[in-house]
């Protein structure tokens, strides 16, 4: 019987790392897994930003919500000056009482 090249382990071979748990740069949450998970680009498409981090999709909404691109374009990936603001800080602290995968999807009226 042939063995599985996965199940083979040699005796002095290292321990694998463990796995680091992402976290959301906003509201410093873990990041689970699944559709809850966007990806944010600190400094937007529109203005030539290319790098991207994963958020929280409530918190990716709101930081979209609350800023233009140019203001997100300015505070870049300066996540403390982003909690400073009077309105994010108090989002941060409303959905640090949610679980992970919380979502408002909530519509809004058509007027």
């Amino acid at each position: 019987m042939v063995a599985r090249r996965s199940l083979r382990v040699s005796a002095d071979a290292p321990a694998p790392a463990p796995l680091v748990e992402r976290r959301c740069p906003l509201c410093d949450r873990p990041l689970p897994d699944g559709p809850t998970v966007d990806l944010h680009h600190p400094m937007p498409r529109s203005l030539g930003g290319t790098a991207t981090v994963p958020m929280h999709r409530i918190c990716h909404r709101k930081l979209h919500a609350s800023f233009t691109e140019r203001e997100l374009a300015a505070f870049g990936d300066d996540w403390a000056a982003l909690r400073a603001v009077p309105e994010i800080g108090a989002f941060t602290r409303w959905v640090a009482r949610r679980p992970v995968t919380f979502y408002d999807g909530s519509r809004r009226m058509k007027r």
